[in-house]
């Protein structure tokens, strides 16, 4: 069935940057999740619409901006966006949750501007929101492969630090470690991903690949290694199928590979209960 699909160049385009999705995003989304940040993805998500939007905004205001990739501007937002939520945290010290609605409310009140300027939805800005097979490009591609990257080398470099962090912030700050830095880079990298992530599964829906594969991964491994694997796992099997599906049934990608997720997760809690009731 997929080796048929892929006779097309935008599917193959499609297909490669879901399968280095499926590996990034799960990847990120486990330190993510642990560190108690999930809501950021969020934050970040509509941050990134709001350079989509303004990039599709400027795309028919001047004409010599017209072949400019969205994912260009929607790229420089979200890291933007990452570093004001690490500004705003080191500002309200005490109350550092407020970084997450200040930056995300401003995201939502840009893009509803530019949306607005721009006479109303798209069919490319629909594209964004919600995915698209056939929005995929060669460029897009590329885009990802050098974002997946960064990312595989961000967490090679710096996983000991990562976990520490993620486990014990006081612990990693008294030993030395440089962890606003740190932080700020993974902060980076997931805005990075999150914009990558947006033609295939949707800005609205990216925070979903992120957090859902984590929570069905937790509810079964045993360590925090296993959590990654299983992650990536429940990933891919959510990003292939949900392509598949969405180029069948003429769906949005976004839509399927977050509810292809949302049963995968219910089919690991039934498991895992049943398999406590065998036990017990």
């Amino acid at each position: 069935m997929i080796s048929s699909i892929l006779h097309y160049e935008f599917l193959q385009n499609a297909f490669l940057s879901g399968i280095i999705i499926g590996i990034i995003a799960p990847l990120l989304g486990v330190f993510i999740v642990v560190r108690r940040l999930s809501l950021i993805a969020d934050a970040l998500s509509h941050v990134t619409l709001a350079g989509i939007a303004g990039s599709l905004y400027l795309s028919q205001t001047f004409t010599g901006l017209a072949l400019l990739n969205p994912l260009y501007l929607g790229i420089v937002a979200s890291v933007s966006g990452s570093v004001l939520i690490e500004r705003l945290r080191r500002l309200y010290k005490h109350y550092e949750e407020l970084a997450i609605p200040i930056i995300m409310s401003g995201g939502i009140g840009i893009s509803a501007i530019f949306i607005s300027l721009a006479k109303g939805f798209s069919t490319d800005l629909f594209s964004y929101l919600f995915g698209s097979v056939s929005a995929v490009s060669r460029q897009d591609l590329f885009i990802v492969v050098a974002i997946a990257v960064l990312v595989l080398a961000f967490i090679y470099l710096f996983y000991k630090e990562l976990f520490v962090l993620s486990f014990d912030d006081e612990y990693a700050k008294a030993s030395g470690l440089p962890a606003k830095w740190i932080h700020l880079l993974f902060m980076i990298i997931t805005a990075l991903v999150i914009a990558a992530s947006m033609r295939i599964v949707g800005i609205l829906l990216v925070s979903s690949l992120m957090t859902l594969p984590v929570a069905a991964s937790i509810r079964i491994a045993k360590g925090f290694k296993q959590a990654i694997l299983y992650a990536i796992v429940f990933g891919e099997a959510a990003v292939i199928a949900g392509l598949v599906s969405a180029f069948y049934l003429d769906l949005a990608p976004g839509g399927t590979i977050v509810v292809i997720s949302i049963l995968i997760l219910l089919v690991v809690i039934i498991g895992k209960k049943i398999s406590m009731s065998v036990r017990a």
